[in-house]
């Protein structure tokens, strides 16, 4: 007996072994994501960057989540204001993302990594990063760029998360549609899999697809702007607001653009759309640019639904089933106070990642549910052959196995921002005295306006940290 159970023990741990070689590390196929990374979390909440930086697991590349955790990493250093750190690292989470567009060509380099996670969950699978995070790893890249004074460098990368949007937009609409196909050629459909997993409708809100990120985009503008490129900055402009129509300074911005580039048809459109530029400009004076990210979005977690399941033997049974989600619930949008010249001006949003995250994942779900449905098909075919060789001892431990490595992949990139916000208006050239506040926090910003240039500043507001990068375009 001992002997048999010896054996039947050491399967189960080559099982997960084989994920673990391949792709994650062993405590991953047992405890989520999410878990790993709250004390993380909570770091960055109290606005300890270097701590929180230091609590991320380690990985190597050969590791399934290696470019997660250098997306993570990098921003904290982003946040920390070590820009030259942050841009080495994040540099190496770009060359993940092309080895792994690379590798997905082929196909072939996944077949270990795909065994592995038909016996554990899909934290087994090396994570690819989503379209919405690598538009952001950009976006963070060029402001890396920007504050270290290489403005070429940060042109090359807006234009890099300009082209990621529309690769998506291409690919986006064909991979839903086929991973919806398989889900119902497994026998689950649309209703039944609704009517058991959890909406994350108010999540989502609004938001077309999981991918389009105005915020991109408006920095894309700036930059073109700065650089005199204005056709360029006009057509980014457009975009953004396409995305985020109801964003006064956006409005303002392709209303300012339009009169300014003589685009009649536009003008006369988009004034019957939003109403008359409201010109605020004076001779000698220059633009001021607020960009406010605040909070931190809301991780991932796991919720376990029953689904009807057609086994190896082709009997239906219910299954109890893993699926990542994010809850019911939004972090409330606060405005950020700018106070100049004895007025006052609210911020306005242009992105809000945590509806771009939940529509991704909400967007992915068929294929995540059809990799569920063959992967609870295996472990059952292991543990009916476990039952056979090993009787009671070898059924009750692989019984244990899958209810133990039975998790949802919670991994996302959890360190970004919940949500942007802009402000943008003309000053006198001169010198200025900014008094911010949000969320409780007061801060007094002193500014530097040229003529006819943009001042950026950027505030970051988590918890109750409250702090600013300024630059002069």
């Amino acid at each position: 007996m001992f002997r048999i159970l010896l054996r039947i023990t050491v399967c189960i741990v080559l099982a997960a072994s084989l994920s673990s070689c391949s792709s994650m590390s062993f405590g991953d196929i047992f405890s989520s994501y999410s878990t790993q990374m709250q004390s993380v979390h909570s770091a960055q909440f109290k606005g300890d960057f270097k701590l929180a930086e230091s609590l991320i697991k380690p990985r190597s590349s050969s590791d399934g989540t290696y470019a997660l955790s250098l997306l993570e990493i990098g921003r904290l250093q982003y946040l920390d204001d070590n820009w030259k750190t942050s841009e080495q690292t994040l540099a190496l989470a770009y060359q993940q993302v092309e080895t792994s567009q690379e590798q997905a060509k082929i196909q072939l380099s996944r077949g270990v990594e795909n065994v592995g996670a038909l016996v554990s969950n899909d934290s087994a699978l090396r994570y690819d990063i989503p379209f919405y995070e690598q538009s952001m790893l950009n976006t963070y890249q060029a402001l890396n760029y920007l504050y270290q004074r290489k403005f070429e460098g940060a042109l090359v990368e807006v234009r890099r998360a300009n082209l990621v949007q529309e690769k998506a937009l291409l690919a986006n609409r064909d991979n839903i549609f086929k991973a919806q196909q398989d889900m119902k050629n497994k026998g689950i459909s649309n209703k039944s899999f609704n009517e058991s997993y959890p909406s994350m409708a108010s999540t989502i809100g609004e938001v077309k697809n999981g991918f389009q990120n105005a915020y991109t985009f408006y920095l894309s503008a700036l930059l073109y702007e700065a650089a005199g490129e204005l056709n360029d900055a006009y057509i980014d402009y457009k975009k953004a607001l396409e995305i985020f129509t109801n964003n006064h300074f956006l409005q303002q911005d392709v209303l300012r653009l339009a009169t300014k580039l003589a685009m009649t048809d536009d003008l006369a459109r988009f004034e019957q759309q939003f109403g008359q530029y409201q010109k605020n400009e004076t001779k000698n004076s220059g633009q001021l640019v607020i960009m406010l990210e605040q909070g931190i979005i809301n991780p991932k977690e796991e919720v376990a639904i029953n689904l009807p399941i057609f086994t190896s033997h082709d009997d239906m049974r219910f299954y109890s089933v893993a699926l990542p989600t994010y809850r019911q619930r939004k972090s409330p949008r606060t405005p950020l106070i700018l106070t100049v010249n004895e007025q006052s001006y609210q911020s306005q949003e242009i992105v809000r990642l945590q509806s771009l995250a939940a529509k991704h994942l909400d967007d992915q779900l068929p294929s995540i549910v059809v990799r569920q449905t063959l992967r609870l098909v295996a472990k059952e075919e292991m543990r009916q052959q476990m039952s056979r060789k090993g009787g009671d001892v070898g059924n009750i431990l692989a019984g244990l196995y899958n209810i133990a490595s039975e998790k949802a992949d919670t991994r996302s990139w959890s360190t970004l921002p919940d949500n942007v916000q802009i402000i943008r208006l003309n000053l006198a050239a001169g010198k200025h005295k900014l008094k911010i506040k949000h969320l409780g926090q007061n801060k007094v910003i002193d500014v530097e306006i040229n003529s006819n240039r943009i001042s950026l500043i950027n505030v970051n507001s988590i918890g109750n940290s409250l702090s600013h990068k300024a630059i002069n375009l």
